[in-house]
């Protein structure tokens, strides 16, 4: 009898499954494929498919640019929607101008001269605002924070002497005038406010939920720049600059409930700023069509005139007819109506699109930055620049009252381009290097 010696451990035999052999001819035994020594796992729950995201989801995706590259895109989209923007510009204040710089040039002895006079000074203006544009484009968050108390300190002298030494034109007291140079303290005063809110609402944290760390010194210290600029009758600048408190305050995580009870009372001021002002409260009859007698629904019925006889493609470059001194301004304020005009509906929705890429851009570089200072001072720029353009075409599409407001890149206006570009710069700078999204699992 064999036996096993004690101690010794046997080696597990392999247990052949019978559907996994066969016999050849010769009687050998051969392996079937497959496993031969395992049993059938069981069978485990199907897993459940992921859930598609929702379109909200999908929204955000596309405006946070994830999967995309982290740097390049977002800087040259919005270079090249702002390039493209003040291209138009210079092209409309030609078009627009050109009847007035002709009448001009006629009764002074310049003669041709003066023709392009217009055009030639915003092209000088658009030249200084791209050099401006690229020069800030290579700084970065740390000179931005650095120099924010000394731009809001040089905004507040600056707005102070408009009051003294400033020029009236229209009833708002809102430029200087250096020699041939006129300009509007007021559009480096939205810059200053920008950075400014960005760097002290940035040093709040958590506190910024506590209605006085919201509120100061953010309120009274824009409120200073707002009252200055208040003083020289300029509602259409007040309302764009309080746009552009609420929303860097919105973009510094304060409640919601401050930013409404801040927005109520900025209306109710508005309201009364109007109320008190004979100019202002005629605006608003005209656009109720309350008080059409003494000819102030002339300029906005011009506008819709211009708007409505363009059709679909326009009447083509240089032939607007309302320019001819039906629309006061068409250079400036009214110069969406001549857009629609000359190029139709199909130039004012190329506008609007390029407005839209550029607000996409700048969220996106938004979205992608974690640094608050960043996100508040894209955040308010964003709404200065797309608020302000909401603003006037609502005003020419006769859905707000005419108050004064310039279509950004494209309305004459030297300073309103030049800082208008100055703060597509800071935008920029931002774009330039963006942090790399952090990898989905698969």
């Amino acid at each position: 009898m064999v036996t096993t010696p004690t101690g010794s451990k046997r080696k597990p035999v392999l247990r052949r499954n019978p559907a996994a052999t066969a016999t050849n001819g010769t009687g050998a035994v051969t392996a079937k494929t497959g496993p031969a020594t395992e049993k059938p796992a069981r069978k485990t729950a199907a897993a459940k498919p992921a859930k598609p995201p929702s379109l909200i989801e999908r929204f955000l995706v596309f405006l946070e640019g994830s999967g995309r590259s982290a740097t390049g895109s977002s800087y040259y989209t919005i270079l090249g929607a702002t390039l493209a923007l003040t291209a138009i510009g210079l092209m409309m204040v030609l078009s627009a101008s050109s009847v007035e710089s002709i009448a001009a040039a006629a009764g002074s002895d310049a003669g041709a001269a003066t023709t392009f006079d217009l055009f030639l000074k915003q092209s000088m203006f658009a030249a200084a605002g791209v050099v401006a544009m690229l020069g800030l484009s290579r700084l970065g968050p740390p000179h931005y924070r650095f120099l924010s108390w000394f731009l809001y300190g040089v905004a507040v002298i600056l707005l102070i002497l408009v009051l003294v030494i400033g020029k009236e034109v229209n009833g708002n007291k809102n430029w200087i005038e250096i020699g041939p140079i006129t300009g509007q303290p007021s559009e480096a005063a939205k810059l200053a406010m920008a950075i400014w809110f960005a760097a002290v609402l940035s040093r709040k944290g958590r506190l910024i939920n506590e209605w006085k760390h919201a509120l100061i010194p953010v309120v009274p210290g824009g409120g200073i720049l707002i009252v200055l600029v208040m003083l020289g009758s300029d509602l259409g600048t007040v309302i764009v600059m309080g746009m552009i408190m609420v929303a860097a305050l919105f973009f510094a995580g304060a409640p919601l409930r401050f930013l409404g009870v801040l927005a109520a009372g900025a209306a109710v001021g508005a309201v009364l700023m109007s109320l008190v002002s004979s100019n202002r409260s005629s605006r608003i009859s005209a656009w109720l069509q309350l008080d059409c007698s003494t000819g102030l629904c002339d300029q906005a019925n011009a506008g819709m005139y211009a708007l409505a006889s363009g059709g679909w493609l326009g009447v083509g470059i240089g032939q607007s007819r309302q320019k001819w001194n039906w629309i006061p301004e068409a250079h400036n304020d009214f110069i969406f109506a001549i857009i629609g005009e000359e190029f139709g509906l199909l130039g004012t929705l190329v506008v609007v699109s390029l407005f839209a890429v550029l607000a996409i851009a700048t969220v996106r570089v938004t979205m992608r930055h974690t640094d608050p200072f960043i996100r508040i001072v894209c955040g308010a720029i964003l709404v200065w620049i797309i608020g302000q353009a909401f603003v006037n075409i609502a005003m020419v599409t006769g859905l707000l009252p005419v108050i004064g407001v310039p279509l950004p890149f494209i309305s004459y206006g030297g300073s309103s381009l030049t800082f208008t570009l100055a703060a597509v710069g800071v935008l920029l700078s931002f774009a330039r290097k963006i942090p790399e999204s952090e990898p989905t699992a698969p």
